[in-house]
This record gives structure tokens, C-alpha cells and sequence, in this order.
């Protein structure tokens, strides 16, 4: 799962640098899934420990930081399905990169609880 941490981190980077740019390098707030993106980097690659406790810690701080980054953008990605339903939008280009990273960050989060699921029944068994 640490390997999945690493390519949503990148994933989130490029979202926020590309929100970022396109946005003319004026709104710094763009930059927030760039900052986690860094962040589940920063823990992803810790979680590549030998110490499955220390790997176990890791891990739960990256699917922390995954719903924090899901809840935190939530609205933005009903606010984008109001946008496609033809609501108009205050700032389309936010719109659709809050919407980008709901999307990654729950898809993310779901990933790891199956990875948690599956890592206790192989425990058990």
C-alpha cells in the first residue's frame, strides 16, 4: 500500500501545481493538494519500514490525512456536479480541482480500508 501512497501523492502534486499554473500563479490556495500530496509522500515513504508497527502507524496517518483531504473538499465536488447540471460557478478552475481531489482522496482512502480489511483476515487466518 505504500506504493499506492506514493503514486496519489504524485498524483495530488501534479493536481495542485497544475491548479496552480493554470490558474496564472496567482492563487496560492491551489497549491493545497500539492501540500498533501507532500505529506502522504513524506509518511508513504516512512511506511516502507521493515517495523510493521511503525509501517501499521504510517499507513494510518496517510488514510487520515486522505479523509481529512476528502471531507475538506467534499463541497467542492457537489459543487462541481451542480456546475455539469448547469449551475454556474463562481471559479470553475477551483470548482473542478476541489472536485479532482475529493475524487482522488476518497478513492485513496477506500483503497487503503480494503488493505486494512484484507491485512486483518490474512492475521487471522
Amino acid at each position: 500500500m505504500a506504493k499506492v501512497t506514493l503514486v496519489f501523492a504524485v498524483l495530488l502534486i501534479a493536481l495542485g501545481l497544475a491548479g496552480f499554473i493554470g490558474t496564472g500563479s496567482e492563487h496560492y490556495t491551489a497549491l493545497i493538494p500539492a501540500a498533501l500530496g507532500l505529506l502522504l509522500g513524506i509518511f508513504g515513504a516512512l511506511s516502507f519500514s521493515p517495523d510493521a508497527g511503525r509501517r501499521k502507524l504510517f499507513m494510518h496517518i496517510n488514510v487520515t490525512l486522505g479523509l481529512l483531504g476528502f471531507l475538506g473538499t467534499v463541497m467542492g465536488l457537489l459543487q462541481w456536479f451542480q456546475m455539469l447540471a448547469g449551475r454556474v460557478s463562481k471559479n470553475p478552475p477551483a470548482t473542478e480541482s476541489k472536485a479532482a481531489m475529493a475524487i482522488l482522496c476518497l478513492v485513496y482512502v477506500v483503497l487503503c480500508i480494503r488493505s486494512f480489511i484484507a491485512a486483518r483476515k490474512a492475521r487471522l487466518v
